[in-house]
């Protein structure tokens, strides 16, 4: 049983060269301090594959890491392609635009314009929509788990089937003709809207303090 040595040389990606008394395979680069290594052959081919293996594995999870950061967000909607996840976008106007699915997670939308928006299903989830215009928005299955909707503009808005888990509050907002139909709200919540409650929806009839189940 042949005895071999075993070379590794800075070549990327990691490769074994071997050497015995008769023949060399390693090329003509700076080389590592060698490791020498006495064992049968099987083992040293063994050890070369696991390498070039470990080798490859390595690149390809560094090159998941090189990407432009804008596009980790993976923000966006099928009508709306800018990233606008995670992003402070106070005071920007998306009034009448067509954003459904849009997704503005964990975004600061304070004051943003949203009059009039197509947002059927967008995610607001964990946003900040501090006195935001929402008005006569389709709101309908939009998220907006533990958001700040404090002080926003929601009148004659569309919220049927939206959703509000969580800490959502809607403290100071004006919900006048607002559609609460089957969007579940948290019993302090519902209690402190329907105090405020008043309007018809022009788009669906339907009365705000109905939609809200009021006593």
């Amino acid at each position: 049983m042949a005895l071999l040595n075993i070379t590794l040389c800075t070549k990327i990606p990691l490769k074994c060269h071997f050497h015995t008394s008769d023949h060399t395979y390693c090329p003509a680069q700076k080389v590592l301090p060698k490791k020498q290594i006495e064992a049968p052959r099987s083992v040293v081919v063994s050890l070369c594959e696991s390498a070039s293996r470990a080798s490859l594995l390595a690149l390809l999870s560094a090159s998941l890491f090189i990407v432009d950061p804008a596009l980790a967000y993976k923000g966006g909607g099928p009508y709306g392609s800018e990233v606008t996840r995670g992003q402070d976008l106070t005071g920007q106007d998306f009034s009448g635009r067509t954003l459904i699915k849009q997704d503005f997670k964990t975004s600061i939308l304070r004051q943003a314009n949203f009059k009039g928006a197509k947002l059927l299903g967008a995610s607001f989830f964990d946003a900040d929509l501090t006195g935001a215009d929402l008005s006569d928005a389709d709101l309908r299955g939009a998220d907006f788990s533990l958001a700040n909707v404090t002080k926003a503009n929601l009148s004659n808005a569309n919220l049927e089937g939206a959703f509000a888990t969580g800490n959502t509050s809607f403290k100071g907002s004006n919900i006048t003709g607002a559609d609460f139909t089957d969007m579940p709200l948290r019993e302090d919540q519902k209690e402190y809207l329907c105090k405020v409650a008043d309007g018809v929806n022009p788009t669906t009839g339907n009365a705000t303090r109905d939609t809200l189940l009021c006593n």
